[in-house]
């Protein structure tokens, strides 16, 4: 892919620190290596500013000014842009998506608004993709996902799917979103909000008490969300700390009572992994404040679960009826990962399945899901190791991706998947819409092989691309925040933590402290003290050459801080004697 940030018959756009010596200003570029470069002296500049600069044969120009170097929010930004190599849309595409706003793709639709729906989303999301409606149906429960109709706005060659093409997926950092699409349809017209009439992609199914899906649908709807929930406000409800609005009150009580159904009927077969996302908090200087590692709730499962029950059903209708489309596929593992993988286990005491005898990759696979959950229930049995436990899993798998054949989904034990259920943020889930839609006579001409390849292979490098970034940024934030609250406390903090990685120089630890839990830095070999430390076969443990003395992933650490470079997200520890 062409770098975004060349600017054809100009220089290269990086994000600069600009640093004063004497008269002059040079510019440093801040997220990659890169040598110091005059800036123009017409430029005005202070210290510690960030700025995004033009670099050209032997000097840079000063683009525009992306604040300071001490400031979490405008470093995440700046990382951000950095990356992307610009923020925001064109006018041109802005227009055209006020334009489609206005004017809809005309289509045949069955009218849900007078059905009890609600949404479930993040505390803080601004765009709804999906929404919920259900009754009950003899022993079991008749279900409507219904997800909104963004292919009525973006139509087939229009600028608009050529930038939702291009950004392939909507980029989420700590201090903001990059939205694949522009507000006034990310978070307009396309949004599920509560009260407002919406188009919608509307799967109808009926479970039966076991969790079989009995009949299905897909059409074209209308709806109207009647209540807008969030995560934490569903828990409590869970919890009876608060009531359930009408009228949605029974037709949650339906799709908790299906999710849990589902939730039975998957387990043995999905991997069970244990990851918590970072979420942060930043005050109105934009610096971050406070961190807190969130893991999944009853109410992410419930919304978890309807979703991949209807991404499943739209995946089977394409794949049997051989219409051209885009699949989320994570194929069986190699049968000598997962060997080195239950090695790994083994050279921690972790209980594994045993190897069968000429195990291929499907035997594979079932082994991984079955070493998932027993190395997840010793995690809770030891009270430390989950997230570092569950990393030897995930590495002996295949990482998923988008792919044009339907080659299942392993790690949920699909036969068939992909995404459809949210398309406001995701291009491959429009691609499926189309898909689906031109299946059912839903109005849409039905795409061609050859785009779905193009679609899939584009989506997964952006994909991989997106996550690196937002990884990156949460380090940068974690690590200004690691440095907020030792210079409130002092930095000779002690840390208690736990590996959560080994490499032949050292051991990654994860730790938390009064302002956050999602702390993480480097110990090097060198500096844990008393013999040299050596990197074990199943590169699992520090082994020490004296006394054999073991460093291994999951155990719990003492840890102080001896350095932090905040912008660059990186934090230096000394193993603690204290």
């Amino acid at each position: 892919m062409a770098d975004r940030r060349q600017d054809p018959g100009r220089g290269t756009r990086r994000v600069a620190l600009l640093e004063r010596k004497g008269r002059f200003t040079s510019a440093r570029p801040l997220f990659e290596r890169g040598p110091a470069v005059a800036l123009e002296r017409k430029a005005r500049t202070r210290e510690g500013q960030i700025a995004w600069v033009e670099f050209g044969p032997g000097r840079a120009r000063l683009i525009r000014d992306l604040g300071r170097i001490d400031n979490a929010s405008e470093v995440c930004e700046a990382l951000t842009l950095d990356r992307l190599g610009r923020r925001g849309f064109s006018r041109a595409v802005e227009e055209a998506a006020e334009g489609a706003a206005a004017s809809p793709e005309e289509a045949s639709r069955q009218d849900l608004t007078g059905l009890p729906t609600f949404t479930v989303d993040p505390a803080t999301a601004r765009d709804f993709d999906d929404a919920v409606s259900a009754r009950r149906e003899g022993d079991g429960v008749r279900l409507w996902i219904h997800i909104a109709d963004v292919s009525a706005f973006v139509r087939p060659g229009s600028l608009l799917e050529k930038e939702a093409f291009l950004r392939a997926n909507s980029t989420y950092v700590p201090t903001s979103v990059e939205p694949m699409l522009p507000h006034s349809l990310s978070s307009g017209v396309c949004s599920l909000s509560p009260g407002e009439d919406r188009l919608a992609v509307t799967t109808e199914m009926v479970l039966s008490g076991s969790g079989e899906v009995t009949r299905v649908s897909f059409y074209r709807s209308r709806i109207r969300s009647d209540a807008r929930l969030d995560y934490e406000q569903l828990d409590r409800i869970f919890l009876d700390r608060e009531q359930a609005p009408e009228p949605v009150a029974g037709p949650l009580a339906l799709a908790r009572e299906a999710a849990a159904v589902l939730a039975d009927r998957r387990r043995g077969s999905s991997l069970e992994v244990n990851k918590a996302e970072p979420s942060f908090e930043f005050d109105g200087e934009g610096h971050v404040v406070r961190a807190v590692a969130e893991t999944a709730t009853e109410a992410h499962r419930l919304i978890e679960q309807l979703m991949v029950l209807t991404n499943e059903q739209v995946a089977e209708l394409t794949s049997s009826r051989g219409i051209p489309s885009v699949y989320r596929v994570h194929e069986m593992p190699d049968p000598d990962r997962v060997e080195r993988m239950l090695a790994q286990l083994a050279s921690l005491d972790l209980p594994a399945p045993p190897v069968p005898a000429g195990m291929g990759p499907t035997a594979a696979g079932e082994i991984a899901v079955e070493a998932s959950r027993s190395v997840s229930a010793e995690a809770a049995r030891r009270g430390h190791g989950g997230e570092a436990y569950s990393s030897l899993i995930l590495r002996s798998l295949k990482p998923a991706r988008y792919l044009e054949k339907n080659l299942g989904h392993a790690g949920l034990g699909s036969d068939a998947y992909c995404h459809f259920t949210s398309p406001i943020r995701r291009f491959p889930d429009l691609f499926v819409h189309r898909a689906l839609l031109s299946a059912v006579g839903g109005g849409e001409e039905g795409p061609s092989t050859g785009e779905a390849a193009e679609a899939a292979l584009h989506a997964s490098e952006r994909e991989r691309e997106a996550m690196i970034l937002e990884r990156d940024a949460d380090d940068v934030c974690a690590a200004f925040l690691l440095e907020r609250e030792l210079f409130e406390e002092g930095y000779e903090k002690r840390f208690e933590g736990e590996v959560s990685g080994v490499i032949r120089s050292g051991a990654f630890v994860r730790f938390g402290g009064r302002l956050g839990d999602v702390y993480e830095g480097f110990v090097p070999a060198r500096r844990i003290r008393g013999e040299r430390f050596e990197l074990n076969e199943e590169e699992t443990s520090l082994v020490g050459s004296k006394t054999g003395r073991k460093v291994s992933l999951g155990d719990e650490i003492a840890v102080n801080v001896e350095k932090i470079d905040a912008p660059a997200g990186r934090v230096d520890l000394d193993p603690s004697d204290g």
